[in-house]
């Protein structure tokens, strides 16, 4: 399991231990958790899978999590009124739906969490993943670790595996 331990910065995996952000308004109870807050949302959320920019990141060997190449015309919608909300999308779309093809390293690996998607209901929070962070600039409600912790850590997560916010 992982866990991400909001009061210490800490993304912990087993005896393993790095920074991590989180969102710029810090943490809620899932069940306040809304679209834009910017909060991230307390709970366990299932690993779903992996995206990774095939330009700027290698398959982690070992990795065992299912994955694709991300595209440059990936989004994930978090418009509430999109029949699609909280959904993978492709660009153009014709509801808000973020870009997943970004400039900066951000999303160069992408670990998709299980919130608000079993099903999604609209408005309570969308694209909450973990990805690759910015100096360790808070994230718009994601945990956010640098990019080398992140691709060290993929090989050592199962499916099935949870990341729980604390």
């Amino acid at each position: 399991m992982l866990i991400a331990d909001s009061t210490a910065g800490l993304l912990r995996a087993g005896d393993t231990a790095t920074a991590c952000s989180i969102g710029r308004s810090g943490i809620i109870a899932a069940v306040y958790k809304r679209e834009g807050d910017g909060a991230t949302p307390l709970g366990r959320w299932p690993v779903r899978g992996v995206l990774l920019r095939p330009d700027r990141t290698p398959v982690p060997a070992g990795m065992t999590l299912p994955w694709r190449w991300l595209r440059p015309d990936d989004g994930w919608s978090d418009d509430p009124a999109d029949p699609a909300y909280n959904r993978p999308v492709r660009h153009p779309h014709g509801f808000g739906a973020e870009r997943l093809w970004r400039h900066d390293e951000l999303y160069d690996a992408i670990v998709i969490l299980g919130h608000n998607d079993a099903p999604p209901r609209a408005g309570l929070g969308s694209a909450i993943f973990l990805h690759c962070w910015r100096d360790g600039a808070a994230t718009e409600g994601c945990v956010a670790v640098a990019k080398p912790a992140l691709l060290a850590l993929l090989p050592s997560i199962a499916l099935g595996d949870v990341l729980e916010i604390v």
